[in-house]
């Protein structure tokens, strides 16, 4: 396409700033974000879904001097899904979203939980045996 003249604008470049815009927004810090640490020992690290898209479109007018038009639009929506908690080496998963509805989804919520006390029972099984 060819360049306007006042402003110099192609599609080309529409597409280039709306997707630096967005490479601005969107970052790794974005999804998973800076642990903030609290005065008792505990280490939350928040953890959000992302999603984004854009569009551009343009096209070049009229038959003497050709003029372009064009337009871009960007939207970007960060939602919060969980927290990751360590506290004393221990990491647990703390969902933000409302609790989970089927008896399958409350299964899979308490693996991680389950899976810490069999270790811990585990654990606490070889303690006792090498004591005698």
């Amino acid at each position: 396409m060819e360049m306007n003249e006042k402003k110099g604008t192609t599609l080309n470049e529409l597409m280039q700033t709306s997707m630096s815009k967005i490479r601005e927004m969107v970052d790794s810090n974005t999804i998973i974000g800076e642990p903030i640490a609290t005065p008792d020992g505990v280490t939350l690290i928040p953890v959000s879904r992302l999603s984004f898209g854009f569009g551009c479109g343009g096209g070049d007018y009229g038959k003497q001097t050709p003029k372009f038009g064009g337009a871009s639009t960007a939207g970007v929506r960060v939602e919060p899904v969980a927290f990751l908690v360590i506290k004393d080496g221990i990491t647990r998963v703390l969902p933000v979203a409302m609790p989970a509805m089927s008896t399958v989804d409350r299964v899979i919520d308490m693996v991680p939980e389950v899976m810490d006390r069999v270790e811990n029972f585990i654990d606490k099984r070889k303690a006792e045996k090498e004591e005698f």
